[in-house]
């Protein structure tokens, strides 16, 4: 099983007991504004992202880590890898995402947790590049992108609800160097 730590979280895969405490994340329209539509998850909704990233973990190696405390065990989110299936030019690409609770914004949990799941992408799972995708105006989610030292690459509309997307990339020697 594949299992990161970082000096206070622990990125690892989904099990059974994540599906109530994702599903309350999810239920947070705070959380949910940037993602999509902007639309809160029910319960089942929330039990089909768990589902479907779990089958990319299978198909494709990689996927959305579940993320906790280490110092208590609580479920505080996801982030990790995926196929971003939102804009078809980038169907062949792999973009960094993430999505934390709100009590756990601003105390540097997205930054410690994406820099983790972009070493693992980098390093252990051997990718050239990776992108990540954010709306325009999220400016909490392009500050994480920036400390991560990834690159604008350019801003395209997405197709289903017409919001405006920056794509931004890094790749190997950049996050290397």
């Amino acid at each position: 099983m594949t299992e990161i730590r970082t000096p206070r979280l622990l990125l690892r895969r989904w099990n059974d007991d994540d599906l109530v405490p994702l599903s309350e994340i999810n239920a947070d329209p705070e959380v949910m504004r940037w993602i999509g539509e902007g639309s809160v998850r029910d319960l089942d909704e929330t039990a089909g992202d768990i589902e479907r990233w779990e089958e990319e973990w299978d198909d494709e190696g990689f996927g959305l880590f579940a993320v906790e405390l280490l110092a208590s065990g609580e479920l505080i989110g996801a982030v990790g890898l995926t196929v971003p299936d939102v804009l078809p030019e980038f169907a062949h690409e792999v973009a960094i995402t993430w999505r934390l609770g709100r009590p756990f914004w601003g105390q540097g949990y997205a930054s410690e947790a994406a820099h983790a799941t972009l070493e693992f992408a980098l390093q252990d799972r051997g990718l050239d590049r990776v992108i990540a995708i954010n709306r325009v105006g999220n400016d909490e989610s392009e500050n994480v992108i920036r400390k991560l030292g990834m690159e604008t690459d350019r801003d395209v509309t997405q197709p289903e609800h017409g919001h405006l997307l920056r794509v931004h990339t890094i790749d190997l020697t950049e996050y290397e160097a």
